[in-house]
């Protein structure tokens, strides 16, 4: 089956089209991005505002389209911490659906971290013993812990990339005074979800997700993204130290120039470092291995293990006839989605 994961992040609404059948990986046929930096679309009441919300309808029915025309058979469509943040979340949902026929699930905090560690899991196998996964966003960072396919702890906490950067370095480049200052604001809010995270046991392995983590891996030495997916891909604590210590000394304009890094998240790589560093420092680590599957993957995955006949997926098909919209039936689920107390 051919199905299509529509991500509304904080920073771009991201489609992925893949071929996926349960028992096997996921086969990725396209990826297309649009950056909407939602969460800098937001008044000082917390509301999307309105230029921002038409951006958001409008990329939501281009990319719908996208994926009709690519032979989607269903479309799972989430928000993550933008849109779950936002004090108009409803509204703005509500008009998604009945301009798109796009039914926009917002996917709570631990549920992100869950969702993720699934794909985590996948990628290493049973061999990999307790896995410990940091997972850096633009409006939070997901951390989790487990030796099975659901985390023994699973956290999700205010500390974004892109939230820390508006929040605590405006300048650009940041001034050294802004980047000791934070880092010692990461290392005390960390303390305690660092210990909620090692009290069911050390790590065997330790992995960092997301592009966050993937740039940093990058620019500390790793393989290219076009070495493909199975390349090794480790950050060690002392390389990230040396890049801080870079990259922290250039604007964004600079760091967009870096390979690896994108234009739209090169502001915000600063903070990002930075909490890679305060997270690895709390929880004693000295590498990350760095993992290619993330929350979209981990949503395909759990789509999958949800057919429980074995049989074909359930099929919502795309009405092409209507435009941007979607068969009735809401073919936009993701299957149910379990809370884990933190």
């Amino acid at each position: 089956m051919r199905l299509g994961v529509l991500d509304v992040g904080s920073n771009t609404v991201h489609l992925l089209v893949v071929d996926a059948h349960r028992g096997g990986h996921p086969m990725p046929m396209s990826s297309t991005k649009e950056s909407l930096r939602l969460s800098e679309s937001m008044d000082d009441a917390g509301r999307i505002t309105a230029e921002g919300a038409q951006r958001l309808v409008d990329t939501v029915a281009d990319l719908a389209n996208l994926a009709i025309t690519s032979g989607c058979a269903e479309l799972m469509a989430f928000a993550t911490s933008a849109v779950r943040e936002a004090t108009n979340s409803d509204e703005v949902l509500a008009r998604i659906r009945t301009e798109t026929g796009v039914d926009l699930r917002v996917l709570a905090g631990v549920d992100e971290a869950r969702l993720t560690f699934l794909a985590v899991r996948r990628w290493y196998g049973w061999s990999a013993g307790r896995i410990l996964n940091l997972d850096i966003g633009g409006g939070s960072l997901e951390v989790s812990s487990g030796v099975d396919e659901e985390p023994d702890v699973a956290l999700s906490l205010q500390l974004g990339a892109g939230r820390l950067t508006r929040k605590w370095l405006p300048e650009d480049p940041p001034s050294k005074r802004r980047i000791a200052i934070l880092r010692d604001w990461l290392a005390a809010e960390l303390v305690d979800p660092a210990k909620q995270l090692l009290v069911p046991g050390k790590p065997d392995l330790a992995v960092g997700s997301s592009k966050t983590f993937r740039s940093l891996a990058r620019l500390t030495g790793a393989a290219p993204s076009g070495a493909g997916p199975r390349v090794r891909r480790t950050l060690t604590s002392s390389g990230l130290r040396q890049l801080i210590a870079f990259i922290s000394r250039m604007t964004a304009a600079d760091r967009a120039e870096l390979e690896g890094v994108s234009a739209d998240r090169s502001q915000q790589l600063v903070a990002g470092a930075l909490v890679a560093e305060a997270a690895m420092c709390a929880l004693s680590l000295d590498t990350l291995e760095i993992c290619p599957w993330a929350l979209r993957e981990g949503l395909i995955l759990r789509k999958l293990d949800t057919d429980m006949d074995g049989g074909p997926l359930t099929t919502n098909a795309p009405n092409a006839a209507a435009g941007n919209g979607w068969a009735p039936g809401g073919g936009t689920s993701a299957g149910p989605v379990e809370t884990v107390p933190s």
